[in-house]
């Protein structure tokens, strides 16, 4: 018997959301479609969970985000969607849960896919949240980053920017890839937003570190470790052939 809990924004009990609950023995209880449901003590409490479920039967695009967010705070319960069939199609990998379970699932399918999802995450060696690349440090399960141990005050976006940059270090991507990947294909702002969330970052990084984030004239951005050193960077400034920026 397992504790699951479901993020839901409507009012239906669990057995409405997915009948097959009814008829199997687990402990179900009901919480906001919130991420803070899950990663405030004090709501965390009131909702023990070894399976997370999302309803996603009706708001595809805030389950989507939801999800994906949920992936961001390093939650290692399995994640599922609860979908109708018609959502499938709405269904991609960006969505970062581990499987899906549709609203006319048996209890055996589902009693199967649970046991199957936790077998899985107990079998699985755990992985090293942190990412460290020269003075800088990334803690994905903390949710926090350090330069040279000292503590950067990051907004969500500006913590995601630089932790999608941070692990693909020496690659360049454009804007628009940033864009995408970073805020989402839902995400209806220009490129400009980028370049803001950019100098935001270099600003918080301070003048000696600035240049981790470089700047590939007329492409885009990279993060640069071995520039760790260098001095800040100019976007202003003309690039001259076989720069590093």
């Amino acid at each position: 018997m397992a504790q699951i809990v479901i993020l839901t924004s409507a009012l239906d009990p669990s057995a409405e959301i997915l009948p097959a609950l009814g008829l199997l023995s687990h402990r179900v209880s009901i919480a906001p479609a919130e991420v803070s449901a899950l990663i405030d003590p004090a709501r965390m409490s009131n909702h023990p969970h070894e399976i997370i479920l999302v309803d996603a039967r009706t708001e595809l695009v805030q389950a989507k985000s939801l999800c994906r967010l949920l992936r961001t705070t390093g939650v290692s319960a399995p994640l599922f969607a609860i979908l109708t069939e018609g959502g499938l199609a709405a269904l991609t990998a960006e969505w970062g849960v581990d499987d899906v379970i549709l609203t006319s699932a048996g209890p055996a399918e589902v009693e199967a896919r649970f046991r199957l999802a936790l077998g899985r995450i107990g079998g699985e060696e755990p992985e090293d949240p942190e990412i460290t690349l020269g003075p800088l440090s990334i803690d994905e399960a903390g949710y926090s980053a350090r330069l040279r141990g000292r503590p950067l005050d990051l907004t969500y976006k500006e913590f995601e920017l630089l932790k999608y940059l941070a692990q693909h270090p020496g690659r360049v991507f454009t804007r628009s890839q940033l864009l995408q990947e970073v805020w989402g294909y839902d995400y209806f702002g220009g490129t400009r937003t980028v370049d803001v969330h950019v100098r935001r970052l270099r600003a918080k990084l301070g003048a000696d570190y600035e240049v981790l984030i470089g700047t590939v004239r007329n492409v885009g951005y990279r993060f640069v470790p071995e520039e760790a050193e260098g001095t800040p960077v100019d976007d202003d400034a003309p690039s001259l052939p076989g720069s590093r920026r």
